[in-house]
């Protein structure tokens, strides 16, 4: 049975740096990971997501109009949670 390990990614360049990774983990006999989007930078992301042929396999979809930096990190957490609760 492959452990599963969630990679999150929200914006661009931490897809840039993380794609190497997952990349990587994508190849272990004995992982499984989980790139889960937060929806941050969905239009910019979606460019790296092409480029290097990465899997969205869950979307947090946490942004909303004028949103405050509190208010984010707030869905970001909340929403992770639910995520992990699966």
């Amino acid at each position: 049975m492959k452990k599963k390990i969630a990679v999150f990614i929200g914006t661009r360049p931490e897809a840039i740096k993380m794609a190497p990774i997952i990349k990587e983990l994508q190849k272990a006999e004995k992982l499984e990971p989980l790139v889960v989007s937060t929806g941050q930078h969905r239009e910019m992301l979606k460019q790296v997501v092409d480029i290097f042929d990465l899997p969205i396999d869950f979307e947090l979809d946490i942004m909303v109009p004028e949103q405050t930096l509190a208010g984010l990190s707030a869905r970001l957490l909340s929403k992770i949670d639910a995520f992990l609760d699966n």
